[in-house]
């Protein structure tokens, strides 16, 4: 069976909490065992700039980000892993990819329209506050996408026009230049996993609800121990499908713990106990990763070369194929 690429990008905004780790660390990790597949993980920081434009802001999430790959598993020597800024032919690309794409393909992008429409309803002009990054979001994207002739990549259902748009783009090359590109798909995550905050609400930096991923110790469990509940007492039957502690408990136990709990819950279980089992369960899972996460955030040197050993590899690919590209464009 022929071996598939995978492509992940990790963009660089906001503090990592538990929920990135359930729902984008864990499961692309967990991708790297699988057979057939050869993925291909990077942090997305000049895509970060549409929304972030603070230089100490930025410079400081892209090694959080590595950082944290790195202490969850991620093995730089047999996973491709870079920085997107440090491939200059992933932006040359990106501009080509720009003069072959419609206007009105781009207008149609979900979060450029979210933002026109939001505009519209409060009474503002259109583009109010859309940068051009915003804008040509989905062609930077494609040229992620389509510079490592990408067969999958992993995404939720809310996504998927983003691989949409980048098939339509290496479509219209391949037919204008001649075949070039792979015909990426979409891996559909049917199940993302999404976890809620303290309050129940989604898990989010802008709800101001989250538990931070490397919190140490003493401020993971002060924080697990602020997570909302109801006023029933600890002999009362409980429904564990409504509880926020047991949902984000599920998030990180095994299935016959899981279904231990739950039938704590409805033979009656006390509040504190269970955001006491929630923090052990959470906490021996961090651990190691915490330790190692901060080992390497304070080693930046070492971030560095790793991060340079991957930008290597991924330029052997990228600057051959860049002058493939370019000769089929007319530039000898």
């Amino acid at each position: 069976m022929t071996e598939k690429i995978v492509l992940t990008g990790i963009k660089p905004t906001g503090d990592l909490h538990i929920g990135n780790y359930v729902g984008a660390i864990r499961p692309a990790i967990s991708l790297i065992k699988e057979p057939d597949i050869l993925p291909r993980y990077f942090i997305a920081d000049y895509h970060a700039l549409t929304t972030v434009q603070n230089r100490e802001e930025l410079h400081d999430r892209i090694y959080q980000i590595a950082a944290a790959w790195l202490a969850f598993g991620l093995d730089p020597e047999k996973v491709l892993f870079y920085r997107q800024s440090d491939i200059p032919e992933i932006f040359e690309l990106s501009w080509i990819l720009s003069c072959l794409s419609n206007k009105g393909l781009l207008n149609r992008a979900h979060a450029y329209k979210a933002k026109v429409d939001d505009n519209i309803a409060n009474d503002r002009d259109q583009d109010n506050g859309v940068n051009m990054g915003l804008f040509n979001y989905p062609i930077l994207m494609a040229a992620d996408i389509l510079m490592f002739n990408t067969d999958l990549v992993p995404v939720g259902k809310d996504q998927i026009q983003h691989i949409e748009i980048a098939r339509d783009i290496a479509e219209h090359f391949n037919k204008t230049y001649g075949a070039t590109f792979t015909l990426p798909e979409a891996l559909i995550e049917e199940e993302t996993a999404v976890i809620p905050g303290l309050d129940g609400r989604k898990m989010s930096k802008s709800y101001g609800n989250v538990i931070p991923l490397f919190a140490e110790e003493k401020q993971l469990r002060k924080t697990i121990f602020q997570i909302k509940t109801d006023s029933k007492t600890p002999e009362e039957p409980k429904n564990p499908k409504t509880s926020t502690l047991f949902e984000i408990y599920s998030a990180f136990a095994d299935k016959t713990d899981t279904n231990s709990l739950a039938k704590r819950y409805e033979e009656g279980i006390g509040y504190g106990e269970v955001k006491q089992i929630l923090f052990d369960t959470i906490n021996e899972q961090i651990q190691e990763p915490r330790r190692l996460y901060n080992e390497l955030i304070n080693d930046i040197p070492r971030l560095d070369s790793l991060l340079q050993r991957g930008v290597e590899r991924a330029r052997d690919y990228a600057q051959p194929f860049m002058q493939e590209i370019r000769k089929k464009i007319g530039r000898y």
